[in-house]
């Protein structure tokens, strides 16, 4: 079983950045494909980014293309969501998600077993 846990959440003004990390233990996190999902208040949950295993390839959702930067470091176990430029519509609970089955649409939910628990970005106007 692998634990993810996310931070960095918070509150920021619209065009404001906040940086998401999550913590991964329990499985070795190298062999992963890790993503950012997030969910707005009476939507539905969205892929937002993908970083592979290994080389560390990337996919952004076209809504958070050229704001948000996904990178990991194996070392700490940890995988980020730099998001600059956010607006109010970036509110939602952010979650963390990994699998070592590899996937083949990175930004849909049912190719990830491994979930945290979330943490909250709210942007004001």
């Amino acid at each position: 079983q692998m634990r993810l846990v996310e931070s960095g959440g918070g509150l920021v003004q619209a065009g404001g950045s906040l940086l998401l990390s999550c913590v991964a233990s329990g499985r070795t996190f190298s062999i992963h494909d890790m993503a950012w999902y997030r969910q707005a208040p009476g939507k539905e949950r969205e892929g937002v980014s993908y970083i592979s295993r290994g080389r560390g390839l990337t996919v952004y959702a076209d809504s958070v293309k050229d704001r948000f930067t996904i990178s990991k470091d194996n070392a700490k176990n940890t995988v980020y969501l730099q998001m600059n430029s956010l607006q109010p519509e970036d509110t939602a609970d952010f979650y963390c998600a990994a699998t070592n089955r590899g996937v083949g649409d990175p930004l849909q939910a049912y190719e990830y077993d491994y979930w945290g628990q979330g943490t909250q970005v709210t942007v004001s106007s």
